[in-house]
């Protein structure tokens, strides 16, 4: 299962005590300071695909500091704990709302800083206090909770209605092998495949009333915030070419408005089941909203290719790659 959200407590590792102690033979104090405690820091894994391994962690916690010891030594410091979560990653602090963006794979975000070690009472001697009996408590740290998701990085997002051909395309561009079949809601999660270089995202299909809770709502929406070209598709053989593709924009509009300002191309999938006269009125049909338009059937090679080289960012000359024949 696909895990994109998460909800979890973090906190830093608690201070160690300081310590109560004195040299023998009545030689002074010499209780040392007690350990700091770890922080806790989130970094990118190139290696994670999602979320799941944080399901059922209640806290994520660093190590505390260790008690000061005899004879003026410190403590040792707890160790840090980091958290390793895929890119793309957004982590809000749901108490201060401030909120951290994972983007890589070398940097360290602190999420939780560790309390610091109490002074020993060796630091409370002085001339009027020949013999301290004191000495700090470890800081202790306190819980953040904070809310993880999952934003998937791709180059391009397919998305269109059910059954628009979304998966297959995906399968058929990239290493992907999505599950397809002839009924809607097949994909029920995201799905990445790469293409060349690049990543194509499969964001599951939406429908009208998405909005509002309907089909499978906007949950998977927030993984093509980032994609910067959108490949819609709208199946050839649609009853009602216009209505698949102003649904899909209503509730992108609903969503998100800055996502109806990305590039956005056409893709008129399953051509091979209409005839060419067809295939020509819905193109002409569908140049009324002003985006590039892409006839593809997976069945035909010539226009398979051209778009593989399309989406691995070869160059194309001109529109004829895209031949229907």
């Amino acid at each position: 299962m696909f895990i994109d959200e998460v909800k979890t407590f973090v906190q830093g590792g608690n201070g160690g005590a300081g310590s109560v102690s004195f040299f023998p033979m009545r030689k002074g104090p010499c209780g040392g300071e007690g350990g700091n405690g770890g922080n806790v820091f989130i970094k990118g894994d190139s290696q994670m695909a999602d979320l799941h391994q944080y399901i059922g962690q209640t806290i994520l916690k660093a190590e505390d500091g260790t008690p000061g010891e005899t004879f003026n030594r410190q403590g040792r410091d707890g160790k840090d704990l980091i958290v390793r979560v895929p890119k793309g990653t957004h982590v809000t602090d749901l108490e201060t709302g401030a909120t951290v963006e994972v983007s890589d794979t070398e940097t360290l975000h602190i999420l939780a800083e560790g309390g610091k070690g109490g002074l020993g009472n060796a630091s409370f001697k002085s001339p009027t206090n020949q013999v301290p009996r004191t000495a700090e408590p470890g800081e202790k740290t306190k819980k953040h909770r904070f809310f993880m998701v999952l934003k998937l990085i791709a180059d391009f997002g397919l998305i269109g209605i059910p059954s628009a051909g979304k998966s297959t395309l995906l399968n058929e561009l990239t290493n992907a092998n999505v599950k397809t079949a002839m009924y809607a809601f097949t994909t029920l999660e995201p799905n990445l495949g790469t293409c060349g270089k690049k990543v194509i995202a499969d964001i599951p299909g939406l429908i009208e009333g998405a909005s509002e809770g309907k089909g499978l709502g906007y949950k998977f929406l927030k993984h093509i915030e980032k994609v910067p070209v959108l490949l819609h598709c709208i199946a050839a053989d649609s009853p009602n070419i216009d209505k698949d593709y102003t649904t899909i924009m209503q509730e992108l509009e609903t969503y998100n408005p800055e996502i109806v300002k990305k590039e956005q191309i056409i893709l008129l999938t399953k051509t091979d089941l209409v005839d060419e006269k067809t295939l020509e009125t819905l193109v002409t049909n569908l140049k009324k909203y002003k985006k590039e338009i892409i006839p593809i059937s997976i069945y035909n090679p010539t226009q398979m290719k051209a778009l593989l080289r399309f989406c691995s960012r070869e160059e194309i000359i001109g529109m004829s790659m895209f031949s229907t024949s």
